[in-house]
């Protein structure tokens, strides 16, 4: 991937957890180290196809002194998620803030810290039996495009579907959708839990009725085995409610432990079993 970087940039800046530094201020060096294509700037000679790093530093600069901080681990964060949201055409970013007059009683060149920050691409499966089920995935859907730093891609359409393990329940409705978020999987899985709480889904019978149902079916290509949660789901390759609505958005993704795609696991599927 190719990159474009600022070396030391240097911010008068107002963090610390002493008082006397957030009222007296202090010098700081900024580094940052983005990745992005740029391919097409480089063939067409066009500043609108990669990020003007003149302007990337006055407004790094505005964002870092916009708070207060005690630690620079919560500036850098700050600062990466300015970034990647600004600047779209943006993959990941590196940002390192060294703290020369660190006030730690010792001689040294400089404290500093470094984060690493990018956009992911998670698949999550959407289901609901209970209530109005129609309402419950769109309001769902909803609250997952309002998340921080979250915007959705994609979204399926709806199928109706039986019920798996528990029969004794009403169908259900299902959909997929392609998100792009910069929280870490077990972050993104408490927020998705905190939206199945607002919407009264209650877990009282396995495989049983709910209002809402989310599940995250892959992150980016990671596989992930969990006490909380398990990536890419362990069961999805079997269920043609996740299949349906995961190839409408998706069907050339690669499941990377099975080393199929889903257009494959849904037709391997669907000669053995009905929607």
């Amino acid at each position: 991937m190719d990159k474009i970087s600022i070396k030391d940039l240097e911010i008068y800046g107002y963090h610390g957890v002493n008082p006397e530094e957030k009222m007296m201020g202090q010098r700081f060096l900024v580094s940052l180290e983005l990745c992005l294509d740029l391919e097409e700037a480089g063939s067409t000679d066009d500043l609108t196809k990669t990020v003007n790093y003149a302007e990337l530093c006055w407004s790094v600069e505005e964002e870092f002194n916009k708070n207060k901080y005690d630690l620079i681990e919560s500036a850098a964060e700050k600062l990466a998620e300015f970034i990647l949201n600004k600047y779209k055409l943006v993959k990941s970013a590196r940002v390192n803030i060294k703290k020369p007059w660190a006030p730690i009683g010792k001689p040294l060149k400089y404290a500093s810290v470094e984060v690493e920050r990018s956009w992911h691409t998670a698949y999550i499966a959407l289901g609901s039996n209970l209530g109005d089920k129609n309402l419950n995935i769109n309001e769902a859907i909803n609250k997952i495009g309002e998340l921080k730093d979250t915007f959705i891609n994609k979204i399926s359409g709806m199928y109706e579907t039986k019920p798996v393990g528990y029969l004794d329940q009403d169908n259900f409705l299902n959909c997929a959708v392609e998100i792009k978020t910069l929280y870490s999987p077990k972050k993104l899985l408490e927020k998705l839990l905190d939206i199945e709480k607002d919407l009264k889904r209650e877990r009282i019978i396995r495989w049983g009725p709910r209002t809402i149902d989310l599940d995250i079916i892959f992150y980016d290509n990671l596989v992930i085995s969990s006490e909380e949660l398990i990536v890419p789901h362990p069961r999805m390759q079997e269920r043609l409610f996740v299949l349906k609505p995961l190839n409408d958005i998706a069907p050339f993704l690669v499941h990377p432990l099975l080393n199929k795609r889903i257009m494959n696991l849904l037709d391997e599927v669907s000669k053995v079993t009905e929607l």
